[in-house]
């Protein structure tokens, strides 16, 4: 099979020190100008880290909890503002501790295979630590919030996890890593979050029941005190030797042409909640 993360070209968009000065919601219209610019072969596959301030990015069905307004008054006064993405997946927390990874790929005839996007982004996050001696595991973290099949952990305590969006011929494979700070104070948020938001209701769709000792950063688990900038040497690092042309780059003119109405679409969305 081929490795996805062999590829002729990466660019590299790196937003881990802007991003604190853009709101989150703006990063899901980036990696939506990307994915079509990439799907329509006006860019090589790319890859764009973020970080952003104290942010809960809540998935389409935390839109549905009885008592959504609840909850998000609560994060709000925990001083986290709290938006709506346009892909799949349940409620996350990023802060500055937290380094969110695009990989955007362009599909092939046949299309990328699900499961390939998720484990090219495994095996690059395995590689990016290879140094250390903990086994990476890719499965589901029960008790963990936003829990999936491909859920990073290191001895049961999840630490990273993966979702992917497809638009016009282009995939982006995302993730987001705890690098450092508390695991379990985040997953903490974010179980209040929804005993406020679910109000001790009835609900057709079975949120997680979160268990705050499940999840941990990287730098508790490895005993490292990691950082956002350590991180990103490891990325480009591993990205590097996985091309023959490796650079640095910006939004292309197509994709500065496409964002505006990529990030107006994910702005109009999420303009009701903002009233909550």
């Amino acid at each position: 099979m081929e490795d996805l993360l062999r590829q002729a070209e990466w660019r590299i968009i790196d937003q881990s020190a802007v991003g604190l000065h853009f709101q989150a919601l703006q990063s899901f219209g980036f990696d939506d100008a990307l994915c079509a610019s990439v799907g329509a072969g006006k860019a090589p596959a790319t890859a764009r880290t973020w970080v952003h301030h104290n942010t809960v990015v809540l998935g389409i069905q935390d839109t549905k909890l009885p008592f959504l307004d609840a909850g998000v008054q609560y994060l709000k006064e925990m001083g986290y503002q709290v938006i709506v993405r346009n892909s799949g997946g349940l409620a996350v927390v990023l802060d500055d501790g937290v380094l969110n990874i695009s990989l955007i790929f362009p599909e092939a005839e046949k299309g990328i295979d699900i499961n390939r996007g998720y484990e090219a982004m495994w095996r690059l996050i395995q590689q990016m630590f290879a140094d250390f001696p903990a086994k990476i595991e890719a499965k589901e973290i029960i008790g963990s919030y936003c829990p999936g099949s491909y859920d990073l952990s290191i001895g049961g305590k999840k630490f990273a996890g993966i979702s992917q969006r497809r638009l016009r011929k282009g995939v982006a494979v995302q993730i987001y890593l705890c690098v450092s700070g508390s695991g379990a104070d985040r997953a903490e948020l974010i179980r209040e979050f929804y005993k406020r938001a679910k109000g001790g209701q009835y609900t057709k769709f079975s949120y997680p029941e979160i268990i705050p000792e499940v999840m941990a950063s990287l730098s508790e688990l490895l005993n490292s005190s990691l950082t956002i900038a350590d991180c990103m040497m490891r990325l480009l690092t591993e990205l590097k030797k996985n091309s023959s042309r490796f650079y640095a780059g910006q939004l292309n003119e197509y994709e500065l042409e496409l964002l505006p109405s990529y990030v107006q679409r994910i702005t109009e969305r999420n303009e009701k909640f903002a009233e909550l």
